[in-house]
């Protein structure tokens, strides 16, 4: 059997703080106006990604043969990834995430484990990331619910192409005009520590979930710092970058100036987010458009292929 890159549906997600730059900037032309999220691989019940065209067009990840497409490496548990792109026009809220091992005492959370690589931020953009220092669950209350939890806060500045890891039960916040590509488990357990007061759609405060977030937050203060790419592999044309590697899930910037040769092995699925310039993918006879913000989804018994032309892809696999 012949298998070609799949076109996925984005699901959007129409929070708050969103705005219209994917729309406008991002090939989302089908997105609501003021989009937040553009959920581009999923395989969650929150937000299913959905094949847009082909003989498969309709069906969803689940529905897809699990060895040939998620790969033999992950074919026996739940789908690993969800990839998004993220339009903060406004700050997010701060908020914490649990681990796989805070999460299991509760029915129905994951650990969130992510990553952000920054696509674009505003002059002056910064993000919260962890504790300065050591405070102590009745502090971290007090300072939550009188507004005051930014002041314990790593606030670090950022520019475009900065990549952070985030671990479950970092304290953390997207600031205002990023736009963030997030690698992440598949996961949307999210417990809110801070909104800055702001009301929703019916005017109502947006809800806190102190008691969950003082049970998975970890005080450790952080030093933040960029991380840094542990490999980097130069070639005529092109380059790629190992991003970050964890138990969850590998990703990898690859800049191609001309043609960069892949290969799907049948260990794992592929997913290419493209975040600069444009560029075309092969595979067999095919040829895909590659645009900034447009993405595929890779199955694990691809084999070879080609990206070929300017561009910034991120890809991600187990």
């Amino acid at each position: 059997m012949e298998y070609t890159p799949l076109k996925l549906r984005p699901c959007y997600k129409e929070y708050l703080w969103g705005g219209e730059r994917l729309k406008r900037e991002y090939g989302k032309a089908d997105a609501p106006d003021l989009t937040a999220e553009s959920w581009e691989l999923s395989c969650h019940r929150d937000g299913m990604s959905v094949v847009a065209e082909g003989p498969l067009a309709g069906k969803t990840l689940e529905e897809l043969d699990r060895a040939a497409y998620w790969g033999t490496g992950c074919k026996d548990r739940p789908f690993p990834i969800l990839v998004k792109l993220i339009d903060a026009a406004k700050p997010l809220s701060v908020q914490v995430h649990p681990s796989d091992e805070t999460a299991v005492i509760r029915m129905g959370e994951r650990g969130k484990a992510e990553m952000w690589y920054i696509v674009d931020c505003a002059p002056q953009s910064f993000l919260y990331l962890g504790l300065r220092r050591r405070i102590s669950p009745e502090e971290f209350r007090r300072r939550a619910e009188d507004g005051t939890i930014c002041q314990v806060l790593n606030r670090v500045p950022v520019a475009r192409g900065d990549v952070f890891y985030i671990l479950p039960g970092t304290i953390h916040a997207i600031g205002q005009g990023l736009l963030i590509a997030e690698i992440q488990q598949s996961s949307n357990t999210t417990f809110r520590v801070y909104d800055y007061r702001r009301r929703d759609a019916a005017g109502q405060l947006r809800p806190l979930n102190l008691d969950r977030a003082a049970e998975v937050m970890d005080y450790t203060p952080i030093i933040p710092e960029e991380c840094r790419a542990n490999s980097m592999v130069s070639f005529s044309g092109f380059e790629i970058r190992e991003m970050f590697s964890c138990e969850h899930f590998r990703a990898y910037r690859v800049d191609a100036r001309g043609e960069v040769a892949l290969r799907c092995d049948g260990k794992s699925f592929q997913h290419l987010l493209c975040v600069e310039g444009a560029g075309v993918l092969r595979s067999g006879g095919g040829t895909y458009p590659l645009a900034r913000g447009g993405s595929y989804f890779l199955p694990a018994a691809l084999g070879d292929y080609q990206i070929v032309g300017n561009c910034r892809v991120l890809l991600s696999r187990i």
